[in-house]
């Protein structure tokens, strides 16, 4: 047939009139978003968002409609990319679920936190840890430390408790370090940029991890005399063992990172002099170290400690004088540190003065307990008036009592004085620990680095400051806050640099689109009935009187067994169709707003009964995907079209005693994540291979992540199988990382097996090997062995043992 030709979007082509527009539009490099195209999987022209407009025609499916000699077709004016937004949005008024799980939302690293859990589940500790390390490269320090507001957002939460998520954490983190094999990530090649950052704490440690995998030449300089910030000088060793800060630190110095110590900005070096060494970027990590007055009367009597000041004397071995009698003033994790440590060092009384009550207090409810059963007292609705002086030093401390107000900036109730309601509180020590903000003041002649509320200045995506090259990350451009916090703002900061330094836009890209099931009060707690109570595993800890006079661990972690029991608990919230669903990638597309949750909406329990599959009718979008491919292409009918029922799309029901051979193709084609594997997870890379379990030659891509296969899915452009796999190619990979898969060679010594070197087990197969040739001798593969290690089994059995006994168990 002679070609015809048409225009498109203003430009003629010349092409075959038995191709729909759609293929046309490929042929020529013009994107057309589409949900049902691929090679087993024919078109359905009721979905709007393939459209494209026609001349005297109007709007068409693109991916239906024929092209035709003449035609004259634009893909993306005005009125084409409002119609597919319309469309787009009609998909998400029916589609109901979480894209992101809450809790990953809710983690300030944006950790993917049900991926880890799902690996520790599997006894896959190293590869857990490699996922935290891709937002955190501090684990283990975080794994003790977080206040963990992902907890607060766990839809457990709905259930019973929240998964203990941070103690998880610490869990994998633990087992990881303690390996003999440990995650180090791959560097790029040296890129010739020498980056410098000012500080040491999580968040310069942090920029400098993830910058040194870029390729930069990374030194810190740190003015204290050890490396680690406010982890180690801020966080007492019972919280935060030394040895351990150390172990994580020099994990991020083993990549080549430098940090020299006692080296302080404004006395030794200053950001001229970096420049002038030679760094082309610098980063500002210096925290919040300074602690804030309380601006009351005799302050500065002795007896009289800022909170940060002492904690670090503490860390630094300093000789810290302590009567009997101390009150700590505040209402945080500082103010909670300062009192425990006080209790160790041997004071007799410690009492904390908060100005609020217990409900407004910023520490860590947990961090509350424990120091209650310390013997600490709380002392709520009281604020300092002024230290009274005995003898030339503070001997007690006048307070007024507190009523609660309308709320303040912060959301929380305004603390007011009750007139006539001082009381004075007798004390040998008073311990400030109202907060604190960044010591700025080696940067007062840095007139270009501007100050905003007593924090530097940045610009928000790009962290850079009024100086071309210095950025700043971390507490001194937030004010205090948590660690992990400062590591993510180290993180983004490390990005904004990379980016600087190769000359791109430093500019973040868009946050990408999601659609939620909304906040733990707004849910239908009848969607949750599904799920049976399970205990939250408890922390094991120290005794209470194994805790005075010492600075000992309190927090002893998880066995083994109590972090595969928790991993039970997990809901897995979130989409494990996430990181590839069509719907969500073309919603960021055309900048789709997420829908409003219907709430009278009905909700259907998650189906589980498949060995392989999971289905969540509430996210089916009635595409019939699903049902197409299983009965129209494979000939089967093990999936129903149902009838709509209220809000619900029958599509995608797995049926019972059906003809289901649990090939996963309908958990291919489902766009939106209705369907999905069970098990599979979001791999780090695919490795292109040959199926292995029998002789027909299918494609696949083996999803990888560390050392573990995570998934499984056809190659669509192998000839043999288009893409289509069994249920064993698809589903079957298990055994590859089976605990009980051998990994040493056995011996059989007087009627058992015992485990043997390689070395050994090699000289005595070749020792048996040696009397036998031809006839005398068969090999039999194993159905689970890869094509590579078959291909070395038949030469050896052919070119060496000089025989075709050659089979293998895959027909059984």
């Amino acid at each position: 047939m002679p070609p015809i030709k048409a225009v498109l979007n203003g430009k003629e082509v010349l092409t075959e009139d038995s191709k729909t527009i759609l293929d046309v539009c490929k042929e020529n490099g013009v994107y057309i978003p589409a949900f049902c195209t691929g090679e087993h999987l024919k078109p359905l022209d009721s979905c709007w968002v393939s459209a494209v407009e026609v001349q005297g025609y109007g709007m068409v499916t693109s991916c239906t409609t024929r092209i035709a000699d003449g035609m004259v077709i634009q893909t993306d004016n005005a009125d084409v990319m409002s119609t597919r937004k319309q469309c787009l949005e009609s998909l998400l008024s029916e589609h109901y679920g979480d894209c992101v799980a809450p809790c990953q939302i809710a983690c300030p690293a944006g950790i993917d936190i049900p991926g880890y859990i799902a690996l520790i589940k599997r006894g896959a500790y190293k590869e857990a840890v490699e996922l935290i390390k891709e937002r955190l490269p501090l684990p283990a320090v975080i794994g003790r430390i977080c206040p963990h507001p992902c907890e607060q957002a766990c839809r457990r939460n709905v259930v019973d408790q929240p998964i203990s998520i941070c103690s998880l954490k610490r869990f994998a983190a633990d087992c990881e370090m303690s390996s003999k094999v440990q995650f180090v990530p791959t560097t790029k090649p040296k890129s010739g940029s020498k980056v410098a950052i000012v500080g040491s704490g999580p968040s310069g440690l942090s920029t400098a991890y993830y910058l040194t995998q870029e390729g930069h030449e990374v030194t810190i300089f740190e003015a204290l005399p050890e490396p680690g910030g406010m982890l180690r000088y801020g966080i007492p060793a019972y919280r935060l063992p030394r040895e351990l800060i150390d172990q994580e630190i020099a994990t991020i110095t083993d990549l080549g990172v430098r940090i020299k110590t006692n080296q302080a900005l404004g006395k030794d070096f200053t950001i001229k002099s970096l420049f002038n060494d030679g760094f082309r970027a610098i980063l500002l990590a210096i925290g919040a170290h300074q602690s804030q007055r309380m601006d009351v009367e005799n302050e500065d009597l002795p007896g009289v400690l800022p909170g940060t000041d002492f904690l670090r004397a503490v860390t630094m071995g300093e000789q810290v004088q302590l009567g009997d009698k101390v009150a700590v003033i505040g209402g945080g994790n500082t103010a909670i540190d300062a009192a425990r440590t006080a209790i160790r060092l041997g004071s007799k009384e410690v009492t904390i003065v908060y100005r609020r009550s217990r409900a407004e207090m910023p520490a860590s409810e947990w961090e509350v307990e424990e120091a209650e059963e310390e013997g600490i007292k709380l002392h709520f609705l009281a604020a300092p008036v002024r230290i009274i002086a005995k003898n030339g030093r503070a001997s007690s401390i006048e307070c007024i009592k507190m009523a609660l107000g309308k709320p303040d900036a912060s959301g929380r109730p305004r603390p007011e004085p009750i007139p006539g309601s001082e009381f004075v509180l007798a004390v040998d020590n008073v311990i400030a620990a109202i907060g604190q903000r960044p010591d700025l003041s080696p940067l007062s002649g840095e007139t270009d680095i501007k100050v905003e509320r007593g924090n530097i200045a940045v610009a928000p995506e790009t962290l850079q400051t009024g100086i071309k090259g210095v950025f700043a990350s971390g507490d001194c451009i937030t004010g205090a806050a948590t660690a992990v916090e400062a590591i993510a703002s180290g993180r983004k900061a490390a990005i904004a640099i990379d980016r600087y330094l190769k000359g791109e836009k430093t500019a973040t890209a868009g946050e990408p689109f999601n659609i939620s099931k909304g906040e733990l009060n707004e849910l239908n707690k009848q969607e949750f009935l599904q799920f049976e109570r399970q205990p939250r595993q408890k922390m094991p800890r120290l005794g209470v009187k194994e805790r005075y006079s010492n600075f000992k661990q309190i927090e002893l972690g998880f066995t083994e067994e109590m972090a595969k029991l928790e991993t039970e608990r997990c809901l897995e919230c979130g989409c494990k169709a996430a990181y590839y669903c069509t719907l969500r990638q073309f919603a960021f597309d055309y900048t789709v707003p997420p829908p409003v949750v219907k709430r009278d909406r009905v909700r259907y329990s998650l189906d589980k009964a498949h060995p392989f599959i999971e289905r969540d009718p509430n996210k089916c979008i009635s595409c019939e995907s699903c049902v197409r491919i299983c009965r129209d292409t494979h000939g089967f009918e093990a999936i129903s079209v149902g009838e709509r029922v209220g809000a619900y799309k029958g599509y995608g029901s797995l049926l019972p005693d059906s003809t289901c051979i649990a090939c996963g193709e309908c958990a291919s084609a489902c766009p939106v994540g209705a369907l999905v594997s069970k098990n599979g997870l979001r791999p780090q890379y695919e490795v292109k291979t040959i199926c292995s379990y029998c002789g027909v030659g299918c494609g696949i891509y083996l999803g990888v992540r560390g050392g573990i296969v995570v998934n499984v899915r056809g190659d669509a452009d192998n000839p043999v199988n288009k893409g289509a796999l069994c249920v064993k190619g698809r589903f079957g990979y298990d055994y590859i990382n089976h605990q009980n898969r051998l990994t040493s060679p056995l011996v059989k010594e007087n009627g058992s097996f015992v485990e043997t070197s390689w070395e050994e087990a090699i000289d005595l197969v070749v020792s048996k090997l040696a009397g036998y040739k031809g006839n005398q001798f068969a090999f039999l593969a194993s159905a689970k062995c890869t094509n590579e290690e078959n291909y070395l089994a038949q030469k050896f059995t052919r070119m060496v043992m000089q025989t075709n006994n050659m089979d293998h168990c895959a027909r059984l």
